[in-house]
């Protein structure tokens, strides 16, 4: 059972674009005591470290299984995009589909391209997001052009797996195993969305490689970085981000499985992954918003 409150009406007027990324009174957590704070971080943790879901220990090629496509799901994540072109140069996909058409991280890919110094480069303005990661493929990873594949109409997960799906089935590509690669706040919900897609497609193989695992270090920390050291998301988006995916992935009336929005199959989200979500809502509950149908 969720906590009281959520799926009740926001207060005051945040528009749908800001629901994606609205997480109530930073200063909450700092006022809460010591233990408390601590708790609050490895709740956040623990919830973080679960939906980055991992299928392979790394993608080091004497480890990782090869796959007949790598898909990379776009986001404003600049490591997936990197880690991507590593693995594809290391033999572990032939072909390399990228899936992202305008949706609710676009604004945000956009602007952590045009400050980053290596990739500045590549044009961005009414671009999706799969065009401008697939130049910067091309243009900074030497990443084949007859390598890519581009899917850009998608504007959130679930499309992301459909139309991946179906832009595959045009190819002659014999598919037999996927390799995905997402946002690692998004890989979990993700794979299910790949999984339900696949289901007609005779026994593909799939596995998930979050490109890292974020980690809250302390309860004073302003961002969350990458294991690059980039900060990728502030705390305030990223405990939005992390609230909203398990609210999603929760079967009930508001989630996204058969018992609410239909999109993916039923998730059984481990115990203690559910309680260190129903702590960090209940003492927040001005953050718990209501659901909506991105």
């Amino acid at each position: 059972m969720l906590p009281r409150g959520y799926g009740l009406p926001l207060r005051g007027c945040v528009s749908r674009s800001d629901r994606a990324l609205w997480f109530s009174v930073p200063s909450e957590l700092n006022q809460r005591s010591g233990p408390a704070r601590a708790q609050a971080r490895d709740d956040v943790n623990r919830i973080a470290a679960y939906l980055a879901r991992r299928d392979i220990a790394s993608l080091s090629p004497a480890v990782a299984p090869r796959a007949d496509v790598l898909v990379l799901c776009g986001s404003s994540v600049l490591a997936a995009i990197d880690i991507a072109a590593a693995a594809f140069q290391d033999g572990l996909a032939d072909r390399l589909l990228v899936s992202g058409g305008v949706g609710h991280s676009t604004p945000y890919l956009r602007k952590v391209v045009g400050e980053n110094p290596r990739y500045g480069d590549v044009p961005t303005d009414g671009r999706p997001e799969s065009v401008i990661i697939a130049e910067i493929l091309r243009r900074h990873h030497a990443v084949p052009d007859a390598a890519i594949l581009i899917e850009d109409e998608s504007t959130n997960c679930g499309q992301n797996a459909e139309f991946s799906v179906d832009l595959l089935k045009l190819t002659s590509l014999k598919l037999r195993s996927v390799l995905l690669l997402q946002d690692p706040t998004m890989q979990r919900r993700t794979h299910e969305s790949f999984r339900r897609s696949l289901r007609g497609a005779g026994g593909v193989s799939l596995w998930s490689y979050a490109p890292f695992v974020p980690t809250v270090p302390d309860s004073d920390a302003r961002n969350v970085h990458d294991e690059d050291g980039r900060a990728v998301w502030s705390m305030r988006r990223f405990l939005a981000l992390v609230l909203g995916e398990m609210g999603r992935l929760h079967d009930d009336e508001h989630g996204y499985g058969p018992r609410g929005a239909d999109f993916i199959d039923h998730v059984d989200i481990p115990s203690d992954v559910m309680d260190a979500y129903l702590r960090l809502a209940a003492a927040h509950p001005h953050s718990l918003r209501q659901p909506w149908r991105p």
